[in-house]
């Protein structure tokens, strides 16, 4: 599976951004998605996921109720909608696939190059 996320840019405190990661392959469906991010002089951190079913979701604490993961597998396309963004989420924003059902950026074999938010105060 190959990846391509898109969307980011720059937003001011309290916008939001809807990032989108489309696949390649006919397995796409076939995978869990993940949403992780990097920020300037910081790991990788977990951000949220959501199952090949498209019935299970997850979330990392700092983004809960404010970010929401959706899937359409005909489009080989995974979304994160940002709301009420914060400074705090600058970050470079990767998209991956998993046949596991983790939050273990490790567990995930298959990454997107990534996009660039940038959330200004």
């Amino acid at each position: 599976v190959q990846l391509q996320a898109s969307g980011g840019g720059l937003v001011q405190a309290g916008g939001s951004l809807r990032l989108s990661c489309v696949g390649s392959g006919r397995t796409f469906g076939d995978y869990n998605m993940g949403w992780f991010r990097q920020a300037p002089g910081k790991e990788r951190e977990f951000v949220g996921a959501i199952s090949w079913t498209e019935i299970a979701t997850r979330y990392a604490d700092s983004v809960k109720g404010r970010f929401t993961i959706s899937r359409d597998n005909a489009k080989n396309t995974v979304y994160l909608r940002m709301n009420s963004l914060k400074p705090e989420d600058t970050a470079v924003y990767y998209c991956a696939s998993s046949t596991a059902w983790t939050i273990v950026s490790n567990a995930y074999e298959y990454w997107g190059q990534g996009t660039l938010v940038t959330v200004s105060s």
